[in-house]
């Protein structure tokens, strides 16, 4: 006759035994999510650079500039290694969402700023001045934060869970809520405030943004089911994800040279870190329940360090062209009222002109056409 204690002691280690190899999996899908989202920073950092050296080297040489209408960078190597690392860089972080938790992906992305700025200080001979410097030593203290606190652990690991967190309550309330919003920012709030005010077209690709991450993660997780030999390919999930992404990422391009051709860089770029950053968070809260099984000071230690980079960032954009450097310390510090009055009022019109429009109503159509022409260059 069997023991009924004998039975229950070796299902509760059967049990046991599945829980602790699950949980080493998760560790170990975490850390190769990790190793990709930092390989894709490097990346994509290092081929702004490779590029930029490229168009230097042909400008050297005279030929025509690729803003001016010019194609002579497609024989230049320079280029196309540049070319090649970002995509490698992109398809890395594209991989990083399939073992990783989008909450710790995607504030990661700001290090590529980081490497792009040090790496041009060296390679470039371009000016990293003190607020720079403290920037980048926050982004990468934020990075450190948020990589210790951030959910280790994956709520979808399969398209079949994917597909049932797609049919939540919460996350269609929250899908809908974003196309409300997208539609009315375009059509309503567009046309009157979108020359004036650059939360209009940010918040557009934001939003939208916060969606593509989704489908990217689903796409991803379908790649990872197709390489361990499931048919997945016979889902209709996966082409579904598939044509959202790329209907998403044309409206987030779209919106985002949009603002760009307004409004300057050094705005632009840390506030659509910051938006974009926190929609995709408040997402993956909402769709994958990332947040769900967190600890309090795991949540605070994640908001932190998200705080702190946001932090990194804007000093590294907001002050990149005053030139304060460490020697020029003893000489602020011995200015009188006066001068020091006179310095604030000129940094303050400064910033109020970072806040204007770049372009007349008149100049829009023709710095768009400019703009396109460079980044098709690019």
């Amino acid at each position: 006759m069997p023991n009924p204690l004998l039975s229950l002691n070796l299902c509760s280690s059967f049990l046991m035994q599945g829980a602790v190899m699950e949980g080493v999996s998760g560790r170990h899908d975490f850390y190769i999510g990790l190793g990709l989202a930092l390989s894709s920073s490097i990346f994509i950092g290092g081929s702004f650079i490779l590029k930029k050296k490229g168009l230097l080297k042909l400008a050297s040489r005279g030929s025509i500039r690729a803003g001016q209408g010019g194609h002579a960078y497609l024989r230049e190597w320079l280029w196309w290694a540049g070319l090649l690392s970002m995509g490698v860089g992109e398809a890395a972080n594209f991989a990083a969402y399939a073992f990783a938790p989008a909450t710790l992906v995607t504030p990661l992305g700001a290090l590529s700023v980081l490497v792009s700025a040090v790496l041009s200080s060296y390679f470039l001979n371009e000016h990293l001045n003190v607020h720079g410097k403290i920037g980048c030593i926050l982004s990468v203290l934020g990075s450190t934060v948020m990589v210790i606190h951030a959910p280790q652990g994956e709520e979808v690991s399969s398209l079949e869970s994917m597909a049932e967190k797609l049919k939540d309550p919460g996350f269609i309330a929250f899908a809908v809520c974003v196309l409300v919003s997208s539609i009315l920012l375009i059509f309503v709030a567009g046309p009157r405030y979108g020359r004036s005010n650059v939360l209009v077209y940010v918040l557009v690709c934001s939003a939208i943004g916060s969606l593509s991450v989704s489908c990217v993660k689903g796409l991803g997780i379908t790649l990872k089911e197709l390489f361990a030999g499931k048919q997945v390919l016979k889902e209709p999930l996966g082409w579904i994800l598939l044509i959202c992404l790329v209907i998403c990422i044309s409206v987030q391009i779209n919106y985002l040279n949009k603002a760009l051709d307004i409004f300057n860089t050094s705005v632009v770029t840390p506030i659509y870190y910051v938006l974009f950053t926190t929609a995709v968070m408040t997402c993956s809260a909402i769709l994958f329940k990332e947040w769900q099984h967190m600890v309090l000071h795991n949540i605070i230690g994640t908001i932190s360090g998200f705080l702190t980079i946001v932090s990194g960032i804007f000093l590294l954009h907001a002050f990149r062209d005053i030139p304060f450097t460490p020697d020029l310390l003893p000489l602020f510090l011995k200015q009188g009222r006066a001068d020091l009055h006179t310095f604030r009022r000129g940094a303050e019109k400064h910033q109020s002109c970072l806040h204007q429009p770049l372009l007349g109503p008149e100049d829009i159509h023709n710095g768009s056409q400019s703009v396109e022409e460079e980044g098709e260059s690019v």
